[in-house]
């Protein structure tokens, strides 16, 4: 698998990404600066956490016009895959690539902790590692990670399959004390229609290695790996 990482300036997770992108593909990323304007040969775009433009404005609404995301566009409407963690959500959907948007945390407070995600479905490239109900471990570092939509979307979201990951406690059961950040109907990532773009904002890629604390986010790379061999 080639991927490429984005970095913008502020961003802060590119290593921690490309640790996890190694240890499953066995190569080196690629590391794309924000003002490139063509990508090189690439299954997978990563938009990486961090706080991009020092967060000014929106989070990630700076990043969402940098001339390298005209060619992020391009890639996945070519068929290219692309991935966006924490930030790299919050570019993602400045930048129209997938619904709704982030807003403060419910508390007003940055929440950097430990939270359980619970798989939507298994059959995309993204989520291939886990079956259907898994739950997983996964830090969480965001202080804009409320994920809101109209109800008439969310329903849309629901209904087509583009929920990704929901906050669950360990067991998978949702509940309010498993929703730090007050998202909507619990949903921590989401898909694009055509399931080729992914956004969550905890960091699996914090959880590669036994070194780290545990291996709970492996099965993201590893799936993503399987589907392009």
């Amino acid at each position: 698998m080639k991927a490429g990482i984005v970095v913008f300036p502020g961003t802060n997770r590119e290593r921690d990404m490309a640790i996890a992108l190694r240890r499953a593909a066995g190569t080196e990323p690629a590391m794309l600066w924000h003002r490139d304007t063509e990508l090189p040969a690439l299954d997978l775009v990563v938009l990486p956490g961090g706080f991009s433009h020092g967060d000014y404005l929106r989070s990630g609404a700076m990043a969402a016009h940098a001339p390298i995301m005209s060619a992020v566009r391009d890639f996945a409407a070519r068929g290219g895959y692309v991935l966006g963690v924490c930030n790299g959500f919050q570019i993602l959907t400045e930048a129209e690539m997938l619904p709704g948007a982030l807003l403060r945390n419910a508390g007003m407070r940055f929440l950097s902790q430990d939270c359980h995600l619970r798989v939507e479905r298994d059959d995309t490239p993204f989520t291939r590692g886990w079956r259907e109900g898994d739950v997983f471990r996964a830090p969480m570092a965001h202080g804009d990670g409320n994920y809101v939509a109209s109800e008439e979307e969310l329903d849309r979201l629901e209904g087509e399959g583009q929920v990704a990951f929901r906050y669950s406690r360990a067991d998978g059961g949702l509940a309010d004390d498993a929703n730090p950040n007050g998202s909507a109907r619990a949903i921590a990532g989401v898909f694009s229609a055509d399931r080729r773009v992914c956004g969550l904002m905890p960091h699996p890629e914090d959880l590669v290695d036994p070194l780290m604390g545990g291996e709970d986010g492996k099965p993201l790379f590893d799936g993503l790996v399987e589907s392009f061999r």
